[in-house]
């Protein structure tokens, strides 16, 4: 089912929402691990620029879609959910109009024929539209034209733009993600790789459309650094902590990475590991943030 709600908390303009993070501190397993993807979008509604937030949640028993649009103060937020399984029979395709702040937004969705390849993120054949003015301010999927269509509005004259991703992954010891590091390129699959049991060191291979260009060896030295890699002529900044992965129990802490595009800045040569949000800059700049949970 589908329902909207308005909440007073408000958040920071890089604080990850609570529904993508982890919702024990017991050890994870393959029953009680819950991969999210999370987007924040800028969208222009009704001539002011807000932060849309966008997260598909998959667990053992449930798969849901849920839509933010945060107040222009954000000291408060509305929020639409969509229920993908076990509803899946009814709510694949739906609609729903509502009021933020005396602006009337509508939400057009089909998931019907959407293809999924293991997260909870859809790769192709869907589309969800964020309506308002007559204008599509967010289209996200490959279906544009069926979105348009059904919609009977125009595309916005300003572009959404995502400036923020970040995935919650398990595995045992591969974690797979994509992402468009450019709107106007191709997106890029990304492969972590990992050797932390047995004899042998501890290493970890990151690999970027199939090619490996980071490969740490001694991990349990070298487990947290940065790196800036070439992908398609494009600096891509990666950092990364897997402190976790070799101090902590197992199940109990994750592996940070964090994917940047572009030349690092003089001043930033050392990376301060807290949850990593500061590497983002300010809200111009795109990141990719991967949490990959180990689970035995």
């Amino acid at each position: 089912m589908q329902a909207f709600s308005r909440s007073m908390r408000g958040h920071s303009i890089h604080e990850p929402p609570p529904l993508a993070e982890k919702l024990t501190d017991d050890p994870v397993t393959s029953k009680t691990a819950q991969s999210t993807v999370t987007c924040v979008h800028l969208a222009n509604i009704a001539m002011n620029w807000r932060k849309v937030t966008v997260i598909w949640c998959k667990n053992l028993m449930n798969h849901s879609l849920s839509i933010r649009i945060d107040s222009l103060e954000g000291d408060f937020h509305y929020t639409c959910k969509i229920d993908l399984k076990p509803w899946h029979f009814w709510s694949k395709k739906g609609y729903k109009s509502f009021d933020v702040e005396g602006t009337h937004v509508e939400v057009y969705w089909d998931l019907r024929s959407a293809k999924f390849v293991g997260g909870p993120e859809p790769n192709h054949d869907f589309y969800i539209a964020l309506v308002c003015d007559e204008e599509v301010v967010l289209l996200l999927g490959d279906m544009k034209k069926k979105a348009y269509k059904r919609t009977k509005a125009r595309p916005s004259v300003a572009e959404a733009v995502m400036y923020y991703k970040k995935e919650n992954v398990f595995a045992k010891k591969s974690f797979a993600t994509r992402v468009r590091f450019d709107e106007k390129r191709k997106e890029h699959d990304i492969v972590v790789e990992s050797s932390t049991s047995g004899q042998k060191d501890p290493e970890m291979w990151i690999s970027i459309d199939g090619i490996v260009l980071v490969h740490v060896k001694n991990l349990q030295w070298k487990f947290r650094g940065n790196q800036t890699v070439m992908v398609n002529m494009l600096p891509v900044q990666v950092f990364w902590d897997v402190h976790d992965w070799l101090f902590s129990s197992p199940g109990t802490g994750h592996g940070l990475f964090i994917f940047k595009p572009g030349a690092p800045d003089s001043e930033e040569n050392d990376y301060d590991r807290g949850d990593g949000i500061d590497q983002c800059g300010d809200t111009s700049d795109f990141c990719l943030f991967l949490h990959a949970y180990k689970l035995e």
